[in-house]
């Protein structure tokens, strides 16, 4: 999926449940972060994205989004891109995710979708442990284009199951060596930080304040 086609995806899902704000988790996410000429071919292959659309304590809002846009529907048929509306119980994040969104802005609507930062990103895909999400993260920080150190500390706090986070962990730490070299750590965090200060400036509106009907579960399902 490239960027532009995941502002489609915000712009179709920000129309369908009248909202200005939704949030994107799930591999597509890491758009919010970075464009996909920078991206390895592992970050960019799936044509879905996951969309949580905002205050949706029972649900309807996301199927409203699988109805319209999602897998198998018209708009899956003419653009070759589906969104899958989900909650956030899909996805295991650590305390402050929602503080670290980064903004991805559809030009032609304002409509934000806030993305999962790019360790947050890290950080779930290894709690879920499939091998299409350990391969992820291996190629995401093997071009260095995320801090291990930051997603070993993520991983630290995340609220889970102690057997699920050692597991994380360990494979975290065959792919560290790969990552952000030390001397070149500071350099890279500053050019990120300047990088999302820009991004959030130009954001339409602030962060959304996630609402108790949208908190995270256990990723279960």
């Amino acid at each position: 999926m490239r960027r532009d086609q995941l502002e489609h995806l915000i712009r179709a899902a920000g129309a369908i449940v009248q909202s200005d704000d939704v949030v994107v988790i799930g591999s597509q996410a890491i758009l919010g972060s970075y464009d996909e000429a920078v991206l390895p071919g592992e970050a960019t292959f799936s044509v879905e994205a996951d969309i949580v659309p905002l205050g949706d304590v029972d649900g309807r809002r996301a199927d409203l989004i699988d109805g319209a846009i999602g897998e198998a529907s018209m708009f899956h048929e003419t653009y070759g891109i589906y969104a899958q509306g989900v909650g956030l119980s899909t996805a295991m994040l650590a305390p402050g995710w929602d503080e670290r969104l980064v903004p991805l802005v559809d030009r032609s609507t304002g409509t934000t979708g806030w993305c999962l930062d790019v360790h947050d990103l890290c950080v779930a895909k290894l709690l879920a442990g499939r091998q299409k999400d350990r391969d992820f993260v291996a190629a995401i920080i093997g071009a260095r284009l995320a801090d291990p150190a930051e997603v070993a500390r993520l991983l630290e706090v995340a609220v889970v199951a102690t057997d699920r986070r050692a597991t994380a962990q360990g494979v975290l730490a065959q792919l560290e060596a790969s990552g952000l070299p030390e001397r070149n750590r500071r350099s890279w965090w500053r050019r990120r930080t300047d990088s999302l200060a820009d991004r959030l400036r130009l954001a339409p509106r602030p962060r959304p304040q996630v609402l108790p009907g949208d908190a995270t579960g256990d990723g279960s399902s």
